[in-house]
């Protein structure tokens, strides 16, 4: 990996939580397609898909207790994608959406 392209990665507004979580997400166009969730944050995750997906593709990602929300792809590289939300989700369903992960 370039080191530009590791700089990109790793620097975040804020740290994520480690979980490993299999789910759906859906393209512009309503495709479906799995995804594993591999890290997450109340503004964002990253998750490993064998779609193709580029920068600024826009996703509508299942999520328990956060229902589908809608996020866009900010680095796709490798297999692995990762996505900011389109609004930060509130603390109290954040906490709640940990916990649903954490338990898979």
């Amino acid at each position: 990996m370039r080191y530009a392209q590791r700089l990109k990665v790793d620097l975040r507004e804020v740290e994520r939580d480690a979980v490993h979580y299999r789910s759906r997400a859906s393209d512009a166009q309503g495709r479906a397609f799995p995804v594993l969730i591999v890290n997450t944050s109340a503004k964002g995750l990253m998750a490993r898909c064998e779609a193709e997906l580029v920068e600024g593709d826009r996703l509508r990602i299942a999520l328990p207790a956060a229902g589908n929300v809608e996020a866009e792809v900010r680095w796709s590289l490798g297999g692995r994608i990762g996505v900011e939300f389109t609004e930060v989700i509130a603390l109290p369903v954040y906490y709640e959406m940990l916990a649903a992960l954490i338990r898979g």
